[in-house]
């Protein structure tokens, strides 16, 4: 089933509620690796599997050098699938400014990947992060400031405080925001990155379903 459209504006971490027909405004969460068949893939999905269909939370993701039109990598489908997350019906995309624009949240997997992500659209600095910078910045943050509301709203407002507290000396060794890429490097190596991606993405869940 189609989402409905969203529509976009300045401030796009202000879009979640209804707009005049009606229709739920999605909260787009858009995770971006390099070929888009790795590491955002299992992101995109555990994510939104975590969050359930009642979300409000739309999850995607794209590539920096994605290779166009392929499936999730074959070793990283057992590991999504055994998390509860489908691999079914994934296809890459290349990563573009207007996917940039229209997204409320960006994690990018490497920091290198978050630069491309804000020289593609400047705006977007406040609302990219890498994954592990933004697990790591959300556990300093107190869950009673977040919105009773649902994971799109609670997200949301997780975004200016994240973006806060990343201005308070949160710094991370060289690397450590980063994760690896598998890409034809065996399944232990797969292993271990879903390993690295899986708690961070169960930690930002838990926190939007509060």
């Amino acid at each position: 089933m189609t989402p409905p459209l969203r529509q976009l504006g300045p401030a796009p971490t202000s879009v979640v509620g209804t707009d005049s027909d009606g229709q739920t405004r999605l909260f787009t969460v858009l995770t971006v690796c390099t070929g888009n068949i790795c590491r955002s893939p299992a992101v995109e999905r555990l994510l939104a599997a975590r969050l359930g269909d009642d979300s409000q939370v739309l999850a995607t993701s794209a590539g920096t050098r994605a290779v166009v039109g392929s499936p999730v990598s074959g070793p990283m489908v057992p590991l999504m699938r055994a998390a509860g997350a489908s691999a079914d019906a994934f296809v890459a995309r290349q990563l573009t400014p207007a996917i940039v624009r229209e997204a409320d949240l960006v994690l990018a997997l490497t920091r290198q990947h978050r630069s491309t992500v804000v020289d593609l659209h400047p705006a977007a600095v406040r609302r990219t992060f890498t994954l592990r910078e933004l697990a790591r910045l959300a556990a300093t943050v107190d869950p009673d400031d977040l919105p009773p509301g649902s994971p799109a709203e609670r997200l949301a407002a997780l975004v200016p405080l994240a973006a806060a507290e990343r201005g308070r000396n949160h710094h991370a060794r060289a690397g450590d925001d980063d994760v690896i890429d598998p890409y034809r490097r065996g399944d232990a190596v797969y292993a271990d990155v879903f390993k690295t991606i899986q708690p961070a993405v169960e930690l930002l869940a838990r926190l939007a379903r509060g």
